[in-house]
Parts: structure tokens; C-alpha cells; sequence
């Protein structure tokens, strides 16, 4: 008989939904059974987890990391963001170089962290595919929640400091925007071929001049998959001139594009809106290390939600460690997010952005059992993560004796 879970009690934050002082969220077969008020008749055999006094509300969800590709405290031999050796890296995968066992991940989970969408880093124009996982596994391919998620594109001063050092190109910001117009025209001409030798093998004989099955291409494929709009353009873009690129290259070429980190993004508000276009704002607890970030403000996602735009709050982990997640979003609101948007910047809005929606990112009926149970309101920096599961595990338990997270055994 399969385990079934009722968490009694609390104030269940279903972010999709008012929320249910004194409910009940049950568990079974790794789902969530049901999301009820006060008064429910929690099922005969069930195993009740009393959370009175206690926050129930779904994991959070960073839309933009480097866990497990960037470990922790290894050097060197853990840092597989960037294949720095191709501007034009469409064709690696963020997947084939994710370590289940990085710290990182451990210390997600403590901060109410159960997923991410792990992303390749920012030094190639074009960097690679993402793939958007939980945060508890033995191997990459047991998190797996979509993958690919999308593609990863970067503008502005990394592309053009990597290359120009070298020499070579794209070594400006021009450079920059034609090395990606020109691999999206590559990817065009090879959705041509393809199409061509597949009417060509239709046919009752071959056409003239035909040549033949299309060899495949790694780089190309993919990038024809975002032409397609099957995944999402994940552009790195900080400025406002270079956003403003981002959403030019965009038009031209009719993809789907999100906006990572989008310091200056605030400046185009109206027009992003307009577009539908949403930003992973952040990582915002950094000093401005560089140019592109003169304009970093704890109000700016305050400012993009104000005027329409669907944001999520990202750390960039491990530039913010990954547990800050939800302490960003708290000082977001001191500096004028709404609440109710700071905890839909961390589930439900990325949970849309990575395509997962319907596994994720709320509690409802049908979605994936992960979810965590806070000492209190999460936006409350005392606030703790005390209990969290996922598909219907208790996979970790703070322990106040020790003062530390217990993990569950694989």
C-alpha cells in the first residue's frame, strides 16, 4: 500500500490560491492528493504531520543556476560552466556535466530550494543547453524535470572580455550580436536542407541534383529547436542597450526569448511588458563588480513587477549561495516588491519560465509532492525550513538540537 501523507494544520500557501489557515495538504503516490480547508477528514491510515503554527507552501525554484556544474570548495576540477573553447557552443549540455553530490544542492534544499534550471555559463555568445532538475537524486537523470529547459546566449562585457582578450572574435558587442545572427542563420539554411531531402524522400523518385540524406549537426539542431519555439532563448544581459539587442534578435528571428539578470531592465519596463518577455532578475546581494552592474538595485524587481513584467529571482549560485533565494526575495520587498509576487517570483514564475508549471511550482491537486514546511512566513528572515519533500519523501528534517539539517539515506 502506498504511503499516504497529511500535513494538518498550517497555513497552507498554495500560491495558485488564497491562503487556507488550519489546512491540510495530502500526499500519495509521490502527488499531491488534495489541498483542503480546515475541517477535512484526513484519510484512515494516514501518517499526519502536524504543522500548527507552521508555513506549508511548494519548493522554490531557482530559474538560473550553476549548481552541481560549478561545484563548491573542488578548485578547478568542479568548474564545468563554460566551454570556453567556441563562441558557438549550442550543441553542449548542461546535463552531461552536472554532479548530483555538490554541496550546492544539499544546501538548496535547507534554504527551501527543491529545483533548479541549470544553466551553462556566460562566456560564449551561444553557451549551451540548460536543463531544469530537483535538487535530490543519486544520478543527473533521476532529477531531470525537462531537458532540454533551453538555450543559453550571452551579451555584453563576458563574451566580448573572453574573446577580446584572445584576439579573436567576437572581441566587441557588434562582434557579439553577429556570431549569434550568424549561427541562427546557419541553423535556418539547415532546417531547409532537411526539409528539402524529406520532400525529396516523399517523392516517387529523387529530385535532381539531390544529394542524399542531410548529415546531422549537433550545434544546429538545437538551435533549430528554438527556431521552432520548443525551448526558450535564455539571453544573459545586464544593460539596457544590450537587452534592447536581445529583443531585436528576438523579433528578427521569432523565438521565445527570456532575460537573465536584466540589471538595467527596469529602463525598458514598458516595452518588455509589451512583449510578454520575462526576466530572472538577480543575482541582487552583489557588489558591482563590473560595469554592467552600475545600475544594481535591490528595487528593481519591485520596479519590473509594477510595470507588468513576469520576473523570477535568481542567485546565480554559486555568485549568491543558492539558500539566499528567498532572502533576496525578502529584501526585494523591503525596497518595494509585493509579497504576494516576491513568493510567485520563486515557484510559479519559474516554474512557467523552465516549462515545468505542471509538475511544480504550486500546491495542487496532480502536482509533484514537493513541497516544504517553514517555522513560519518565509519572507520572515528568522523564518526556517524545517521539514521538505519531494514526491512525497521527507527527504530533509532540521534538527534543533544540533542546530543542523539531517538528510534522508538514498
Amino acid at each position: 500500500m502506498a504511503e499516504t501523507i497529511a500535513i494538518t494544520g498550517g497555513r497552507v500557501v498554495p500560491i495558485e490560491g488564497d491562503p487556507v489557515d488550519g489546512g491540510t495538504v495530502l500526499l500519495r503516490d509521490g502527488k499531491i492528493a488534495a489541498v483542503e480547508g480546515p475541517g477535512f477528514a484526513v484519510p484512515s491510515g494516514a501518517d499526519v504531520v502536524d504543522a500548527a503554527g507552521k508555513w506549508v507552501l511548494p519548493g522554490f525554484i531557482d530559474a538560473h543556476a550553476h549548481a552541481g556544474v560549478s561545484e563548491e570548495a573542488v578548485g578547478w576540477a568542479g568548474q564545468d560552466t563554460n566551454e570556453r573553447t567556441d563562441p558557438v557552443a549550442a550543441h553542449v549540455r548542461a546535463l552531461d556535466a552536472i554532479n548530483p553530490a555538490d554541496q550546492g544542492f544539499r544546501d538548496a534544499i535547507g534554504g527551501g530550494v527543491l529545483a533548479v534550471n541549470v544553466n551553462p555559463g556566460s562566456a560564449n555568445p551561444i553557451g549551451g543547453q540548460t536543463v531544469a532538475i530537483k535538487c535530490w537524486g543519486r544520478t543527473v537523470d533521476e532529477m531531470v524535470l525537462r531537458e532540454p529547459a533551453g538555450l543559453k546566449s550571452a551579451l555584453g562585457e563576458n563574451p566580448k572580455r573572453v574573446y577580446g582578450e584572445r584576439n579573436e572574435t567576437p572581441s566587441t558587442r557588434l562582434g557579439t550580436a553577429a556570431v549569434i545572427r550568424g549561427a541562427f542563420v546557419a541553423a535556418q539554411n539547415y532546417q531547409a536542407k532537411l526539409a528539402a531531402a524529406a520532400a525529396s524522400a516523399a517523392g516517387s523518385a529523387a529530385a535532381p541534383g539531390d544529394s542524399g540524406p542531410v548529415d546531422r549537426d549537433l550545434k544546429l539542431e538545437a538551435l533549430g529547436r528554438v527556431l521552432r519555439r520548443e525551448i526558450p532563448w535564455r539571453q544573459h544581459c545586464h544593460r539596457a542597450d544590450d537587452i534592447a539587442t536581445a529583443m531585436r534578435m528576438a523579433r528578427e528571428f521569432g523565438y521565445d526569448l527570456v532575460i537573465d539578470h536584466g540589471t538595467e531592465a527596469y529602463l525598458l519596463a514598458d516595452q518588455i511588458a509589451a512583449a510578454s518577455i520575462p526576466v530572472v532578475i538577480g543575482p541582487l546581494l552583489t557588489s558591482r563588480s563590473k560595469v554592467e552592474l552600475r545600475n544594481r538595485s535591490l528595487a528593481n524587481p519591485g520596479r519590473l513587477a509594477a510595470a507588468g513584467v513576469t520576473i523570477a529571482i535568481t542567485t546565480d549560485h554559486p555568485v549568491v549561495p543558492i539558500h539566499f533565494l528567498i532572502h533576496q526575495a525578502t529584501l526585494a520587498v523591503k525596497e518595494g516588491l509585493d509579497p504576494v509576487t516576491a513568493l510567485r517570483a520563486v515557484t510559479i514564475h519559474p516554474a512557467r519560465i523552465i516549462g515545468v508549471d505542471s509538475r511544480i511550482g504550486s500546491l495542487a491537486a496532480g502536482k509533484d509532492a514537493d513541497l516544504v514546511i517553514w517555522s513560519g512566513d518565509p519572507l520572515d528572515v528568522m523564518s526556517r525550513a524545517e521539514r521538505a519533500y519531494v514526491d512525497g519523501r521527507e527527504i530533509y528534517r532540521y534538527d534543533y538540537d544540533r542546530r543542523e539539517g539531517v538528510f534522508a539515506s538514498w
